[in-house]
Parts: structure tokens; C-alpha cells; sequence
């Protein structure tokens, strides 16, 4: 006997279905379907459009053959949030995390509050795309919106209220909001309160592993699916990832794709002066754990040179443009991945060239250029972020997890080793779905326990191993980076 279960893995770029079968202590899994995730601009604001991947996600459980699913889970990129009104109605296409308004409402909330404030309560990193600030500049471009709203549900709860009619928030996605009180795992309603965010309208937070109930009928016509368990797994994309795997004491973790989350996996939060200073974030993590991280602008400068582009009439693969980067010689060009000239620009090429001239540097004139400057500057980030873990953590990091769609880029794995001066175990590049899946066996009773449930993604996922070389070019190239930073 098995048991099949279904993962729904939303990223910033597209969205997927993937079964998973469970038979004899090996997982193997198959892709159901996969669609884009495309945001759309309107009304001069930035959105998801989430009731195009509620329709996705409706086909992808209709085309489903007979087998029985034990179990369905949802997983989603942080920070972003919807409103509900009195019938449980969506009011309005959740903005996008990028919506220009968030960078100003930063700078109010901190008028308002002090970061130290802030990060004593909720121990996440500064960033404008925080909920916090989000909801802060809804309170102030659409106050009446906000106060027509009876709930606010992150955006993998949003798709579990629709599958099961339960409105709750799973405790890893309210986490990245910056409103979740990180020792207390309850919303921090003192904070929201002063800044005019109603506290009432938080749902119930819910530990990940919790079922939130039966599928709900006439959300698929697929009789098979009927009682199917739909479970709160890691509802947030990188804790899912990081359920996959093992990445405490001396491992570190990189979740590579749109962003690149770098950290740790502990057993409490760390929120000191020096984690502030070095603004790290203290995020919710399966089975009691906190992940110990920061965020840096991952493979997003690339995927913006490619749309830019492909805009002007060339489409390059990934795999030609990793080519062209390996013949190129580094270190010509190097660029602060996290600087917010690469937040959101028109030409993404442009935006690397204007930083170079910014900091007396010749600009790339090739695609391979223009990859090769990113690749390098992601390797030199990821060391200041590893470095300063070591820091927080009074620890040394022998090796790092890399995980997710990134970790199917040797190149940047080869070059992480080099930069690091760490071995690089690259993969399973499945982690994200891997973890929901995971959570959903520990939810039906399948495993045991995390640890028995990573064990099986061990045996049954294979991992590349890159050992670290020609450091001491990198160590030359490092302190002119963190120059730029």
C-alpha cells in the first residue's frame, strides 16, 4: 500500500502542481501541470492575479486520474496578503510585493516606529516589501478599502480558504509579514495597532502540519478527490524547501531561484543588536524550528537581462547564457544584487550599467558579460551573508544545502564553492515541493517524525557535490564587493 499526495508550489515566475507517491519508504513524484504566474499592472498599481491561479489550480485537480490523495498542500512566496470582506469576498487583486508604494510606506513606518521597535517584536529584516509596510500604505492610499475588510489572509491561505472554506494563517507564511511575534508564534497586535492596521481582521494562526479540513465540493470534478485532507503545510516557499532537507549546526542553506535565501535552521530565534545591525530575519519554520536567514535578490537580475532581450528581438536560453558566462573572464564587473536600482527596472541591462558607472566600473557589452557579472556578484554576496551567520551563530559553516530550481545552475554552485571556501551539496531541486509534501506526510500520519520524513527525500532524491577551489581570487575580489554594499 502508498499514499499519493498533492503539492501546489507557487513561485514568482510560474506555479505547478506535483503528485507525490509514497511506497515503500521511497518518494517519487510527477509534474500535474504547470502554468505562468504572471502579475498584472493596472490602475497604476502592481497585482497578482490570483483568480487566473485559483483557475489553474482547479484544472490542475480535475485532471487528475483516479488515484486517491491522502493529502493536499499549498506553498507560496511571503509578504504578500488579500483581503476578505463580509461574505468572505476577495476585495481586491493582492498588490505585488514590488508595488512602488511600499518603499515610501517603509520610510513612514519607521518615522512612526523604531526599527529596534520593530525587530524586537517581530525579528524580520527590513525590507519594503515587508506586510507591515504593505498594510501601512493601504491604511494610507485606500483606508476605506482596509476598513471594509473583515480578514486578512496570507496568499497560500487565501487558496486553502477556497479549497476547504477555513480562513487561517499558517504560522511560517504570517511570519515573513513582519506582524508575527517570532517567541510568542501569536500576531503582534500592539504593533499593528499603532499603525492603524485593525488587529481584528488577523485570522487564527495555525502551527504547519494542522488539517484544515476536507476538500470542498464542486472544486473538482474528480470523485477521487472527495475527503482529500488539505493540510497548512511550510504554507511559506522557502520553509517548505527547508523541510526537505538538513541544514543545522554546521550546514547552511541556500533556497535559489527569484530570491536566495541564505541562512540556518535553529532551535529559537536569535534577536540581538547584532542580528539588526545585520539585518537578519527570524522566520517561522516546520516542526518548532526558526529559520535563520537573509534575503538576497537571487536570479531575478537574470531573469530581467532575459526579458529585456528577448524584448529587443533575442531569445537566449539559460543554458546558452550559462556557456557564454563560463568563457567569460571574472571579476570584470561586479554589482550589489540588493542594491534598489534592481528592485523593479525597466531594462535590467541598463540598471547593471548605470551601477557600474556609479562605482567607476566599465560595463558589461555581452549577454556572457552581463551573466557572468551576476554570477559573480550572487557567489561574493552569498560569502558576506555566510560570514556574518558564522558571526551570529558563534559557528563554523563547513557546507552549504543548495535547494530549489537555482540549484540546477552548476555554474553559480561551482562559484558559490569558490567564493565560500565551502563545499556546495546542490540539490534536490524539487526541495519546495518536496517539504509541503513532507508536512502532508508527518499531517496523515505516513512518518513519524521530520527527521524520518528527510530521510526518505535523502534516499530518494539524489544531491551533486561541489568542493571549493581557487579561493584565493575570489578572497581578493571580496572586500571590493562589499565596497559597493
Amino acid at each position: 500500500m502508498g499514499n499519493s499526495y498533492l503539492a501546489f508550489d507557487f513561485g514568482a515566475e510560474s506555479g505547478r502542481a506535483v503528485r507525490a507517491h509514497l511506497r515503500s519508504a521511497v518518494l517519487t513524484i510527477d509534474e500535474v501541470h504547470r502554468f505562468p504566474n504572471d502579475p498584472v499592472e493596472y490602475g497604476g498599481s502592481f497585482h497578482w492575479d490570483v483568480p487566473r491561479l485559483w483557475f489553474e489550480m482547479r484544472t490542475a485537480l480535475s485532471a487528475l486520474d483516479d488515484t486517491e490523495i491522502a493529502g493536499i498542500g499549498v506553498d507560496t512566496w511571503g509578504v504578500d496578503y488579500a483581503l476578505l470582506g463580509e461574505h468572505g469576498e476577495l476585495l481586491q487583486n493582492p498588490l505585488h510585493y514590488r508595488d512602488p508604494r511600499n518603499i515610501t510606506a517603509m520610510n513612514e513606518v519607521l518615522g512612526l516606529i523604531s526599527k529596534e521597535e520593530i525587530y524586537e517584536a517581530t525579528g524580520i529584516q527590513m525590507m519594503p516589501i515587508n506586510t507591515l509596510n504593505q498594510l501601512y500604505a493601504a491604511r494610507t492610499h485606500t483606508p476605506r478599502l482596509l476598513d471594509a475588510a473583515e480578514r486578512v489572509l496570507m496568499i497560500p491561505d487565501l487558496f486553502n480558504f477556497w479549497l476547504t472554506g477555513t480562513a487561517a494563517c499558517e504560522f511560517t507564511i504570517a511570519s515573513t509579514s513582519q506582524l508575527v511575534s517570532p517567541r510568542t508564534r501569536t500576531w503582534a497586535t500592539s504593533l499593528m495597532e499603532r499603525l492603524g492596521i485593525p488587529a481584528k481582521i488577523a485570522s487564527p494562526i495555525v502551527e504547519p502540519g494542522s488539517v484544515l479540513g476536507g476538500l470542498q465540493r464542486g472544486i473538482s470534478s474528480n470523485p477521487a478527490l472527495e475527503g482529500a485532507k488539505v493540510v497548512a503545510c511550510g504554507s511559506h516557499d522557502t520553509a517548505s524547501a527547508v523541510a526537505a532537507i538538513t541544514a543545522r549546526d554546521d550546514t547552511a542553506f541556500i533556497s535559489s531561484g527569484t530570491w536566495s535565501l541564505v541562512g540556518i535552521e535553529v532551535d529559537a530565534p536569535v534577536i540581538t543588536a547584532k542580528a539588526l545591525q545585520l539585518n537578519f530575519s527570524n522566520e517561522g519554520g516546520v516542526a518548532g524550528t526558526t529559520r535563520l536567514l537573509k534575503n538576497v535578490m537571487g536570479l531575478w537580475m537574470l531573469q530581467g537581462c532575459r526579458r529585456s532581450w528577448a524584448n529587443a528581438g533575442r531569445k537566449l536560453s539559460y543554458e546558452e547564457l550559462m556557456n557564454a558566462a563560463g568563457r567569460e573572464r571574472g571579476f570584470d564587473h561586479l554589482v550589489d544584487p540588493d542594491d534598489p536600482t534592481f528592485a523593479r527596472p525597466d531594462d535590467m541591462p541598463a540598471a547593471i550599467d548605470r551601477f557600474c558607472r556609479k562605482t567607476g566600473q566599465p560595463a558589461p557589452t555581452t549577454p556572457g558579460a552581463y551573466t557572468r557579472t551576476i554570477l559573480d556578484s550572487l557567489a561574493l554576496k552569498y560569502r558576506m551573508v555566510i560570514r556574518n551567520l558564522e558571526i551570529l551563530t558563534d559557528r563554523r559553516l563547513a557546507q552549504i544545502r543548495v535547494i530549489g530550481g537555482g540549484s540546477k545552475n552548476r555554474l553559480l554552485n561551482q562559484f558559490t564553492a569558490d567564493a565560500t571556501g565551502k563545499r556546495v551539496l546542490a540539490g534536490p531541486a524539487e526541495a519546495t515541493a518536496l517539504g509541503n509534501i513532507a508536512v502532508q506526510m508527518m499531517a496523515t500520519g505516513a512518518v513519524s517524525s521530520l527527521e524520518e520524513a528527510r530521510g526518505i527525500i535523502d534516499r530518494s532524491f539524489p544531491i551533486e557535490v561541489f568542493e571549493p577551489h581557487n579561493c584565493d581570487q575570489w578572497d581578493r575580489h571580496a572586500e571590493r564587493l562589499e565596497t559597493y554594499v
